[in-house]
């Protein structure tokens, strides 16, 4: 499914290149968009192979930035399906297709570290989050000196 499809309140309509909204699209991402309409985002890789798609998003409360974006992976029907924090920044948005782009692909992923539904992470243990950056090749924000 793509965020076009959940968009219940129609804040995506009227938004394109050059339109009278097209200050809201920057390269080949929106400037902003609704949380809700993000979860249940398909996500692929840059061969455009399915990936999983958004299950949930994590935002950092002392900051108001999003961190993770949780991508489920593998299973059928719900069962057995891997979930993987995956940082914000890992995650580029396709609006040519209407899903994001993890640069990942999949036997790493599968190999990924990951949880399952019933056993999250402490996804502020400052060990964990420098795991997960580095597994994926990106910075938290702290690293990148967007602390507040």
């Amino acid at each position: 499914m793509n965020y076009e499809e959940r968009d219940t309140y129609g804040m995506y309509k009227g938004r394109n290149n050059g339109g009278s909204m097209g200050t809201l699209h920057v390269g080949r991402g929106t400037g902003l968009m609704g949380a809700d309409t993000l979860i249940g985002t398909d996500v692929h890789n840059e061969q455009s192979e399915n990936l999983g798609e958004i299950k949930e998003i994590m935002l950092d409360m002392r900051t108001g930035r999003v961190e993770y974006a949780v991508l489920s992976f593998g299973g059928f029907l719900g069962m057995g399906e891997k979930l993987f924090a995956v940082p914000w920044s890992a995650l580029k948005q396709d609006t040519d297709h209407k899903y994001f782009v993890l640069n990942v692909d999949k036997a790493r992923l599968e190999s990924a570290p990951g949880f399952d539904k019933d056993n999250w992470p402490n996804m502020v243990d400052p060990t964990w989050a420098t795991s997960i950056h580095n597994y994926y090749g990106t910075k938290s924000t702290a690293d990148r000196g967007l602390a507040l």
